[in-house]
């Protein structure tokens, strides 16, 4: 229905990262140029670092598409592993059968296939998604596999993409010499308000929107502070901000719709509070027993206080008033 609603071929604001719906904002253009870059000068290492949802997955599978007829590829996404199952996962995402090989097997195994490629012209790459979660072991592994190479040229190049915990492994002195072998680094920053408009009129277009704008300008700088320029916070607003439009049969999105689906996400706002009462006061129990209450953003007037903004301490005689007050008031209401 909401396909139909505002004439679209597939949804624009989906989960799963693909390539067609990457957009090359300053950042990514010039993540992708390095890696690539550093792939045809045959570096070695490259690594990747981006906090969460930025679209890292998503533009990997971009630069994989770029050598899909002049490479061996392969993407390894199971980091939560050892370096046996490393290469199990490694040598099947390849299309080659393992079957109960041990590591020292499947580590000659893997290097007869590079030498096959390369003998045949082609790159070999190996990209390894989420690595921050790769144990130390594991990652000296990749790095032994970094030594496959011939007086000319190196036989594999190796993309370790991850979050800001990875940047924090290759830092420590363990690491020291996978470090020292990564060439170029390359990282991803937030979209600006600019960047974040102009991303959703790329996802949109993709997805065959022919319309006006769909969001009317508040309600795209609403959108862009509280996503953060975040891809991933972007579409998860702008779904249900379309789902929510649809369901309103409202063509355009403004900030009352982005405003309401704000307040459905905003994880904030679902947390358990502590002595929270109805005049929107919070109320701790101090260590001599007193309940010691502050004012919060509500301004409710509270019939112990004065003073708005004052902090108070009452006894647990006051607090048992007082709520007695207020269950008094809220029955009263209810006859």
């Amino acid at each position: 229905m909401l396909l139909k609603f505002f004439g679209l071929r597939e949804h624009p604001f989906g989960v799963t990262p693909d390539p067609r719906y990457l957009y090359l904002s300053p950042g990514p253009r010039e993540a992708l140029a390095s890696l690539f870059y550093g792939i045809e000068s045959e570096r070695g290492f490259l690594a990747l670092i981006a906090p969460p949802g930025m679209g890292k997955t998503t533009l990997l599978f971009h630069l994989l598409e770029k050598f899909r007829t002049s490479a061996r590829t392969a993407f390894l996404f199971q980091t939560q592993c050892t370096s046996r199952e490393f290469m199990r996962f490694l040598l099947a995402e390849l299309g080659y059968e393992t079957g109960d090989h041990d590591f020292v097997r499947m580590h000659e195994e893997f290097n007869q296939h590079l030498l096959r490629e390369a003998r045949a012209g082609n790159r070999f790459i190996v990209v390894v998604d989420e690595a921050q979660n790769l144990d130390p072991s594991v990652l000296e592994t990749i790095r032994l596999l970094s030594d496959f190479e011939t007086p000319q040229a190196k036989l594999l190049q190796i993309v370790l993409a991850g979050q800001p915990e990875l940047a924090d492994k290759l830092a420590s002195r363990h690491l020291a010499q996978l470090r020292q072998r990564i060439s170029l680094v390359s990282s991803l920053k937030p979209l600006s308000e600019e960047e974040t408009r102009n991303y959703v009129q790329h996802r949109l277009r993709v997805a065959g929107y022919v319309g006006g704008s769909l969001f009317t300008p508040q309600a795209m700088a609403e959108t862009a502070e509280f996503t953060q320029g975040i891809p991933r916070n972007i579409n998860n607003l702008c779904f249900n901000a379309m789902s929510l439009a649809c369901a309103l049969r409202q063509k355009t999105i403004d900030t009352a719709i982005v405003r309401e689906v704000i307040s459905d996400l905003d994880i904030t706002l679902h947390v358990s509070q502590t002595g929270v009462d109805i005049t929107g006061r919070t109320a701790l129990a101090t260590e001599d027993g007193q309940i010691e209450t502050e004012w919060t953003a509500s301004g409710a007037v509270d019939p112990l206080s004065r003073r708005r903004g004052r902090k108070e301490t009452l006894t647990p005689t006051e607090a048992r008033e007082y709520l007695q007050r207020v269950a008094g008031s809220l029955k009263g209401g209810q006859s």
